[in-house]
């Protein structure tokens, strides 16, 4: 196959010190000098510095890759080093594309990292592509996700994709002319909620090593145009079992972005593609406790509240039930002593909240929580379906309670 970086005339030459480095490269047939001055030439940019973007980046720079760019806006965070390894406990509250830095030039001097410290949007993601020849897409959600993807077909850029849960994950390339894209495989995303993040369901913290480094290889086979690079094919992983399997994948004929009459040209708005509400100028955290649950935002027919208007309930005495949909496990993490009901249990059990829990409690409004407020809300809405009318759903969750409310409490 060809690579990536056979236009440029001249290839940058390495130095003594560069040879030394790299000679394990070096003695490859398949790298060689030359395939080391491809890898020097290259320009890769990582979407993320979390889990995934960890491993890729530092293998990336480790293997010799001369400019590495860097996407996050995020800071660092003392759950964030179970599984990122670029960062360290020195660096917690860093940005993480400065912690980044700080490891990756460490490993490598010689390597250029280029710092966007910005959240990708429709309106920047052009504009920081069109400088590299890969993107390597390691987010965590879905509206990113086909946003990269869509740049990527658009600007004709390879994306060396790969994304994790709990304990599974995927890879694969695509956005190149001769294989599929992220759409061909997935044409819809999911409803918003249905699928949580690993900030809700966990993920293995070796997990994002494995297909971080998957990713990085993918992206090496790419500058050097050497082996068979997972265009066309998804290669699942499960870190449980270690197995892997590999699934065939193909153009959609029909697909809006790569397909022979694409009906997406150009960026749209990723968040109302996939269902996500956008965040409000004010915060629902942020609302005043005075306020009336009426006052407060309402999704999907759900008023939600937030934890300081919980708390004046919980202090007034009022007439109110608070359930706890997360699991068992992170109940005994932390709790504030509401009655706990899975939220896969809610739909199944909602006769029995009825009859049993509510018994005593009659026309109690029933304030529905988890970690964050995703799965709460989810809850939420079983619960109006099974005809519950007086229901509300916390914001923020229980993190928001530990945050506002007792800070003595634990996070996770």
């Amino acid at each position: 196959m060809p690579t990536l970086t056979e236009e440029l005339v001249e290839l940058p030459k390495l130095t003594n010190d560069e040879i030394a480095r790299y000679s394990r490269h070096l003695i490859l047939p398949e790298v060689g000098m030359e395939g080391q001055q491809k890898l020097k030439a290259a320009k890769v940019l990582c979407v993320g510095t979390g889990g995934l973007g960890a491993p890729l980046a530092l293998y990336l720079a480790a293997a010799g890759v001369g400019t590495i760019g860097l996407v996050d806006f995020d800071t660092v965070d003392a759950s964030n080093l179970q599984r990122q390894i670029i960062h360290s406990t020195a660096t917690i509250g860093k940005l993480k594309v400065d912690s980044a830095e700080i490891m990756l030039k460490g490993l490598n001097p010689t390597v250029n990292v280029v710092k966007h410290n910005t959240m990708l949007t429709s309106a920047n993601a052009m504009g920081i592509f069109k400088d590299y020849d890969v993107i390597a897409d390691g987010t965590d959600n879905f509206q990113t996700r086909y946003l990269v993807n869509d740049a990527c077909v658009i600007l004709k850029k390879p994306n060396a994709y790969g994304s994790i849960f709990r304990f599974e994950g995927q890879a694969s390339v695509f956005g190149t002319e001769e294989g599929p894209c992220y759409r061909c495989l997935y044409p819809e995303p999911p409803p918003p909620g249905l699928v949580p993040s690993c900030a809700e369901g966990g993920v293995l913290g070796i997990l994002p090593g494995l297909v971080g480094v998957i990713q990085a290889t993918e992206t090496i086979k790419l500058i050097l145009g050497i082996g068979e690079p997972l265009i066309g094919r998804l290669l699942l992983v499960d870190a449980l079992g270690m197995s892997f399997r590999t699934l065939k994948l193909r153009k959609n004929p029909e697909c809006p972005v790569c397909g022979p009459n694409p009906t997406v040209t150009e960026l749209i708005d990723y968040d109302q593609f996939c269902g996500i509400t956008p965040p409000s100028s004010v915060g629902p955290l942020e609302v005043s406790r005075d306020k009336a649950v009426t006052d407060l935002p309402v999704v999907d027919g759900i008023p939600q509240i937030s934890v300081q208007e919980l708390k004046r309930k919980l202090d007034a005495k009022e007439n109110i039930f608070v359930l706890d949909v997360r699991e068992p496990h992170e109940y005994q993490i932390v709790n504030i002593g509401a009655t706990l009901i899975p939220v896969g249990e809610v739909e199944r059990r909602a006769s029995e909240l009825a009859t049993k829990e509510l018994a005593g409690k009659k026309d109690a409004e029933i304030i529905v929580h988890c970690k964050s407020g995703a799965r709460s809300q989810r809850a939420s809405l079983a619960l109006k379906q099974a005809g519950f009318t007086n229901i509300s759903n916390l914001t923020g969750g229980i993190l928001a309670w530990a945050d506002k409310i007792d800070p003595s409490l634990p996070k996770y």
